[in-house]
């Protein structure tokens, strides 16, 4: 477990703030303690500082995980974001999607959101803007990119896609054996 590298922190900063923007500093400085980003196996996690000190008693190799894991670095040195990171985002989201019960369980399955689905969404959400997917009883559900701008959601066909797709809750059961 060690901590990320300039280019690795900034890459990573700018993935989360396409959802959360400047309150990525809230992550950070939190009341009730600091916490920090660790890299470890590709996988980034958030960890307070308390439980990184208790963690340095055991060896890399026997560790698994620790704290909340953010997401994962792919091969490419891209970030890629995981579900487990949604509630950390969910609070601190600047756009929000809310989607129809109907579409919620097709949303769950990892299908994009489409018009007809679309219950409100943000004002002056821009096109690929990062957006926190919730349902109409605001319970957040995952994360993607809206695929048009409020504006154009208005206007556009019932069946066109809104919200491109990035993770959901339901990965935890779909994928329940890779999320660590």
């Amino acid at each position: 477990m060690r901590p990320l590298t300039e280019e690795e922190t900034r890459v990573m900063f700018e993935k989360i703030a396409k959802y959360i923007g400047e309150n990525l500093q809230l992550l950070v400085d939190r009341p009730d303690g600091t916490y920090c980003f660790r890299l470890h196996n590709d996988r980034v996690y958030y960890v307070s500082e308390k439980m990184l000190k208790l963690a340095a008693n055991i060896s890399g190799d026997k560790l698994v995980s620790l704290g909340t894991c953010f997401g994962k670095f792919t091969k490419t040195h891209k970030f890629r974001l995981h579900v487990t990171a949604l509630d950390f985002l969910a609070p601190y989201a600047k756009y929000k999607v809310w989607i129809k019960p109907g579409a919620e369980q097709s949303f769950l399955y990892g299908n994009h959101v489409l018009k007809s689905g679309l219950g409100r969404i943000t004002e002056n959400t821009s096109q690929y803007q990062g957006v926190v997917v919730y349902s109409m009883a605001d319970v957040p559900l995952g994360f993607g990119v809206a695929a048009k701008s409020t504006q154009d959601c208005r206007k556009v066909d019932p069946m066109a896609i809104v919200v491109f797709h990035q993770a959901d809750v339901g990965e935890y059961i779909r994928h329940e054996e890779t999320l660590t």
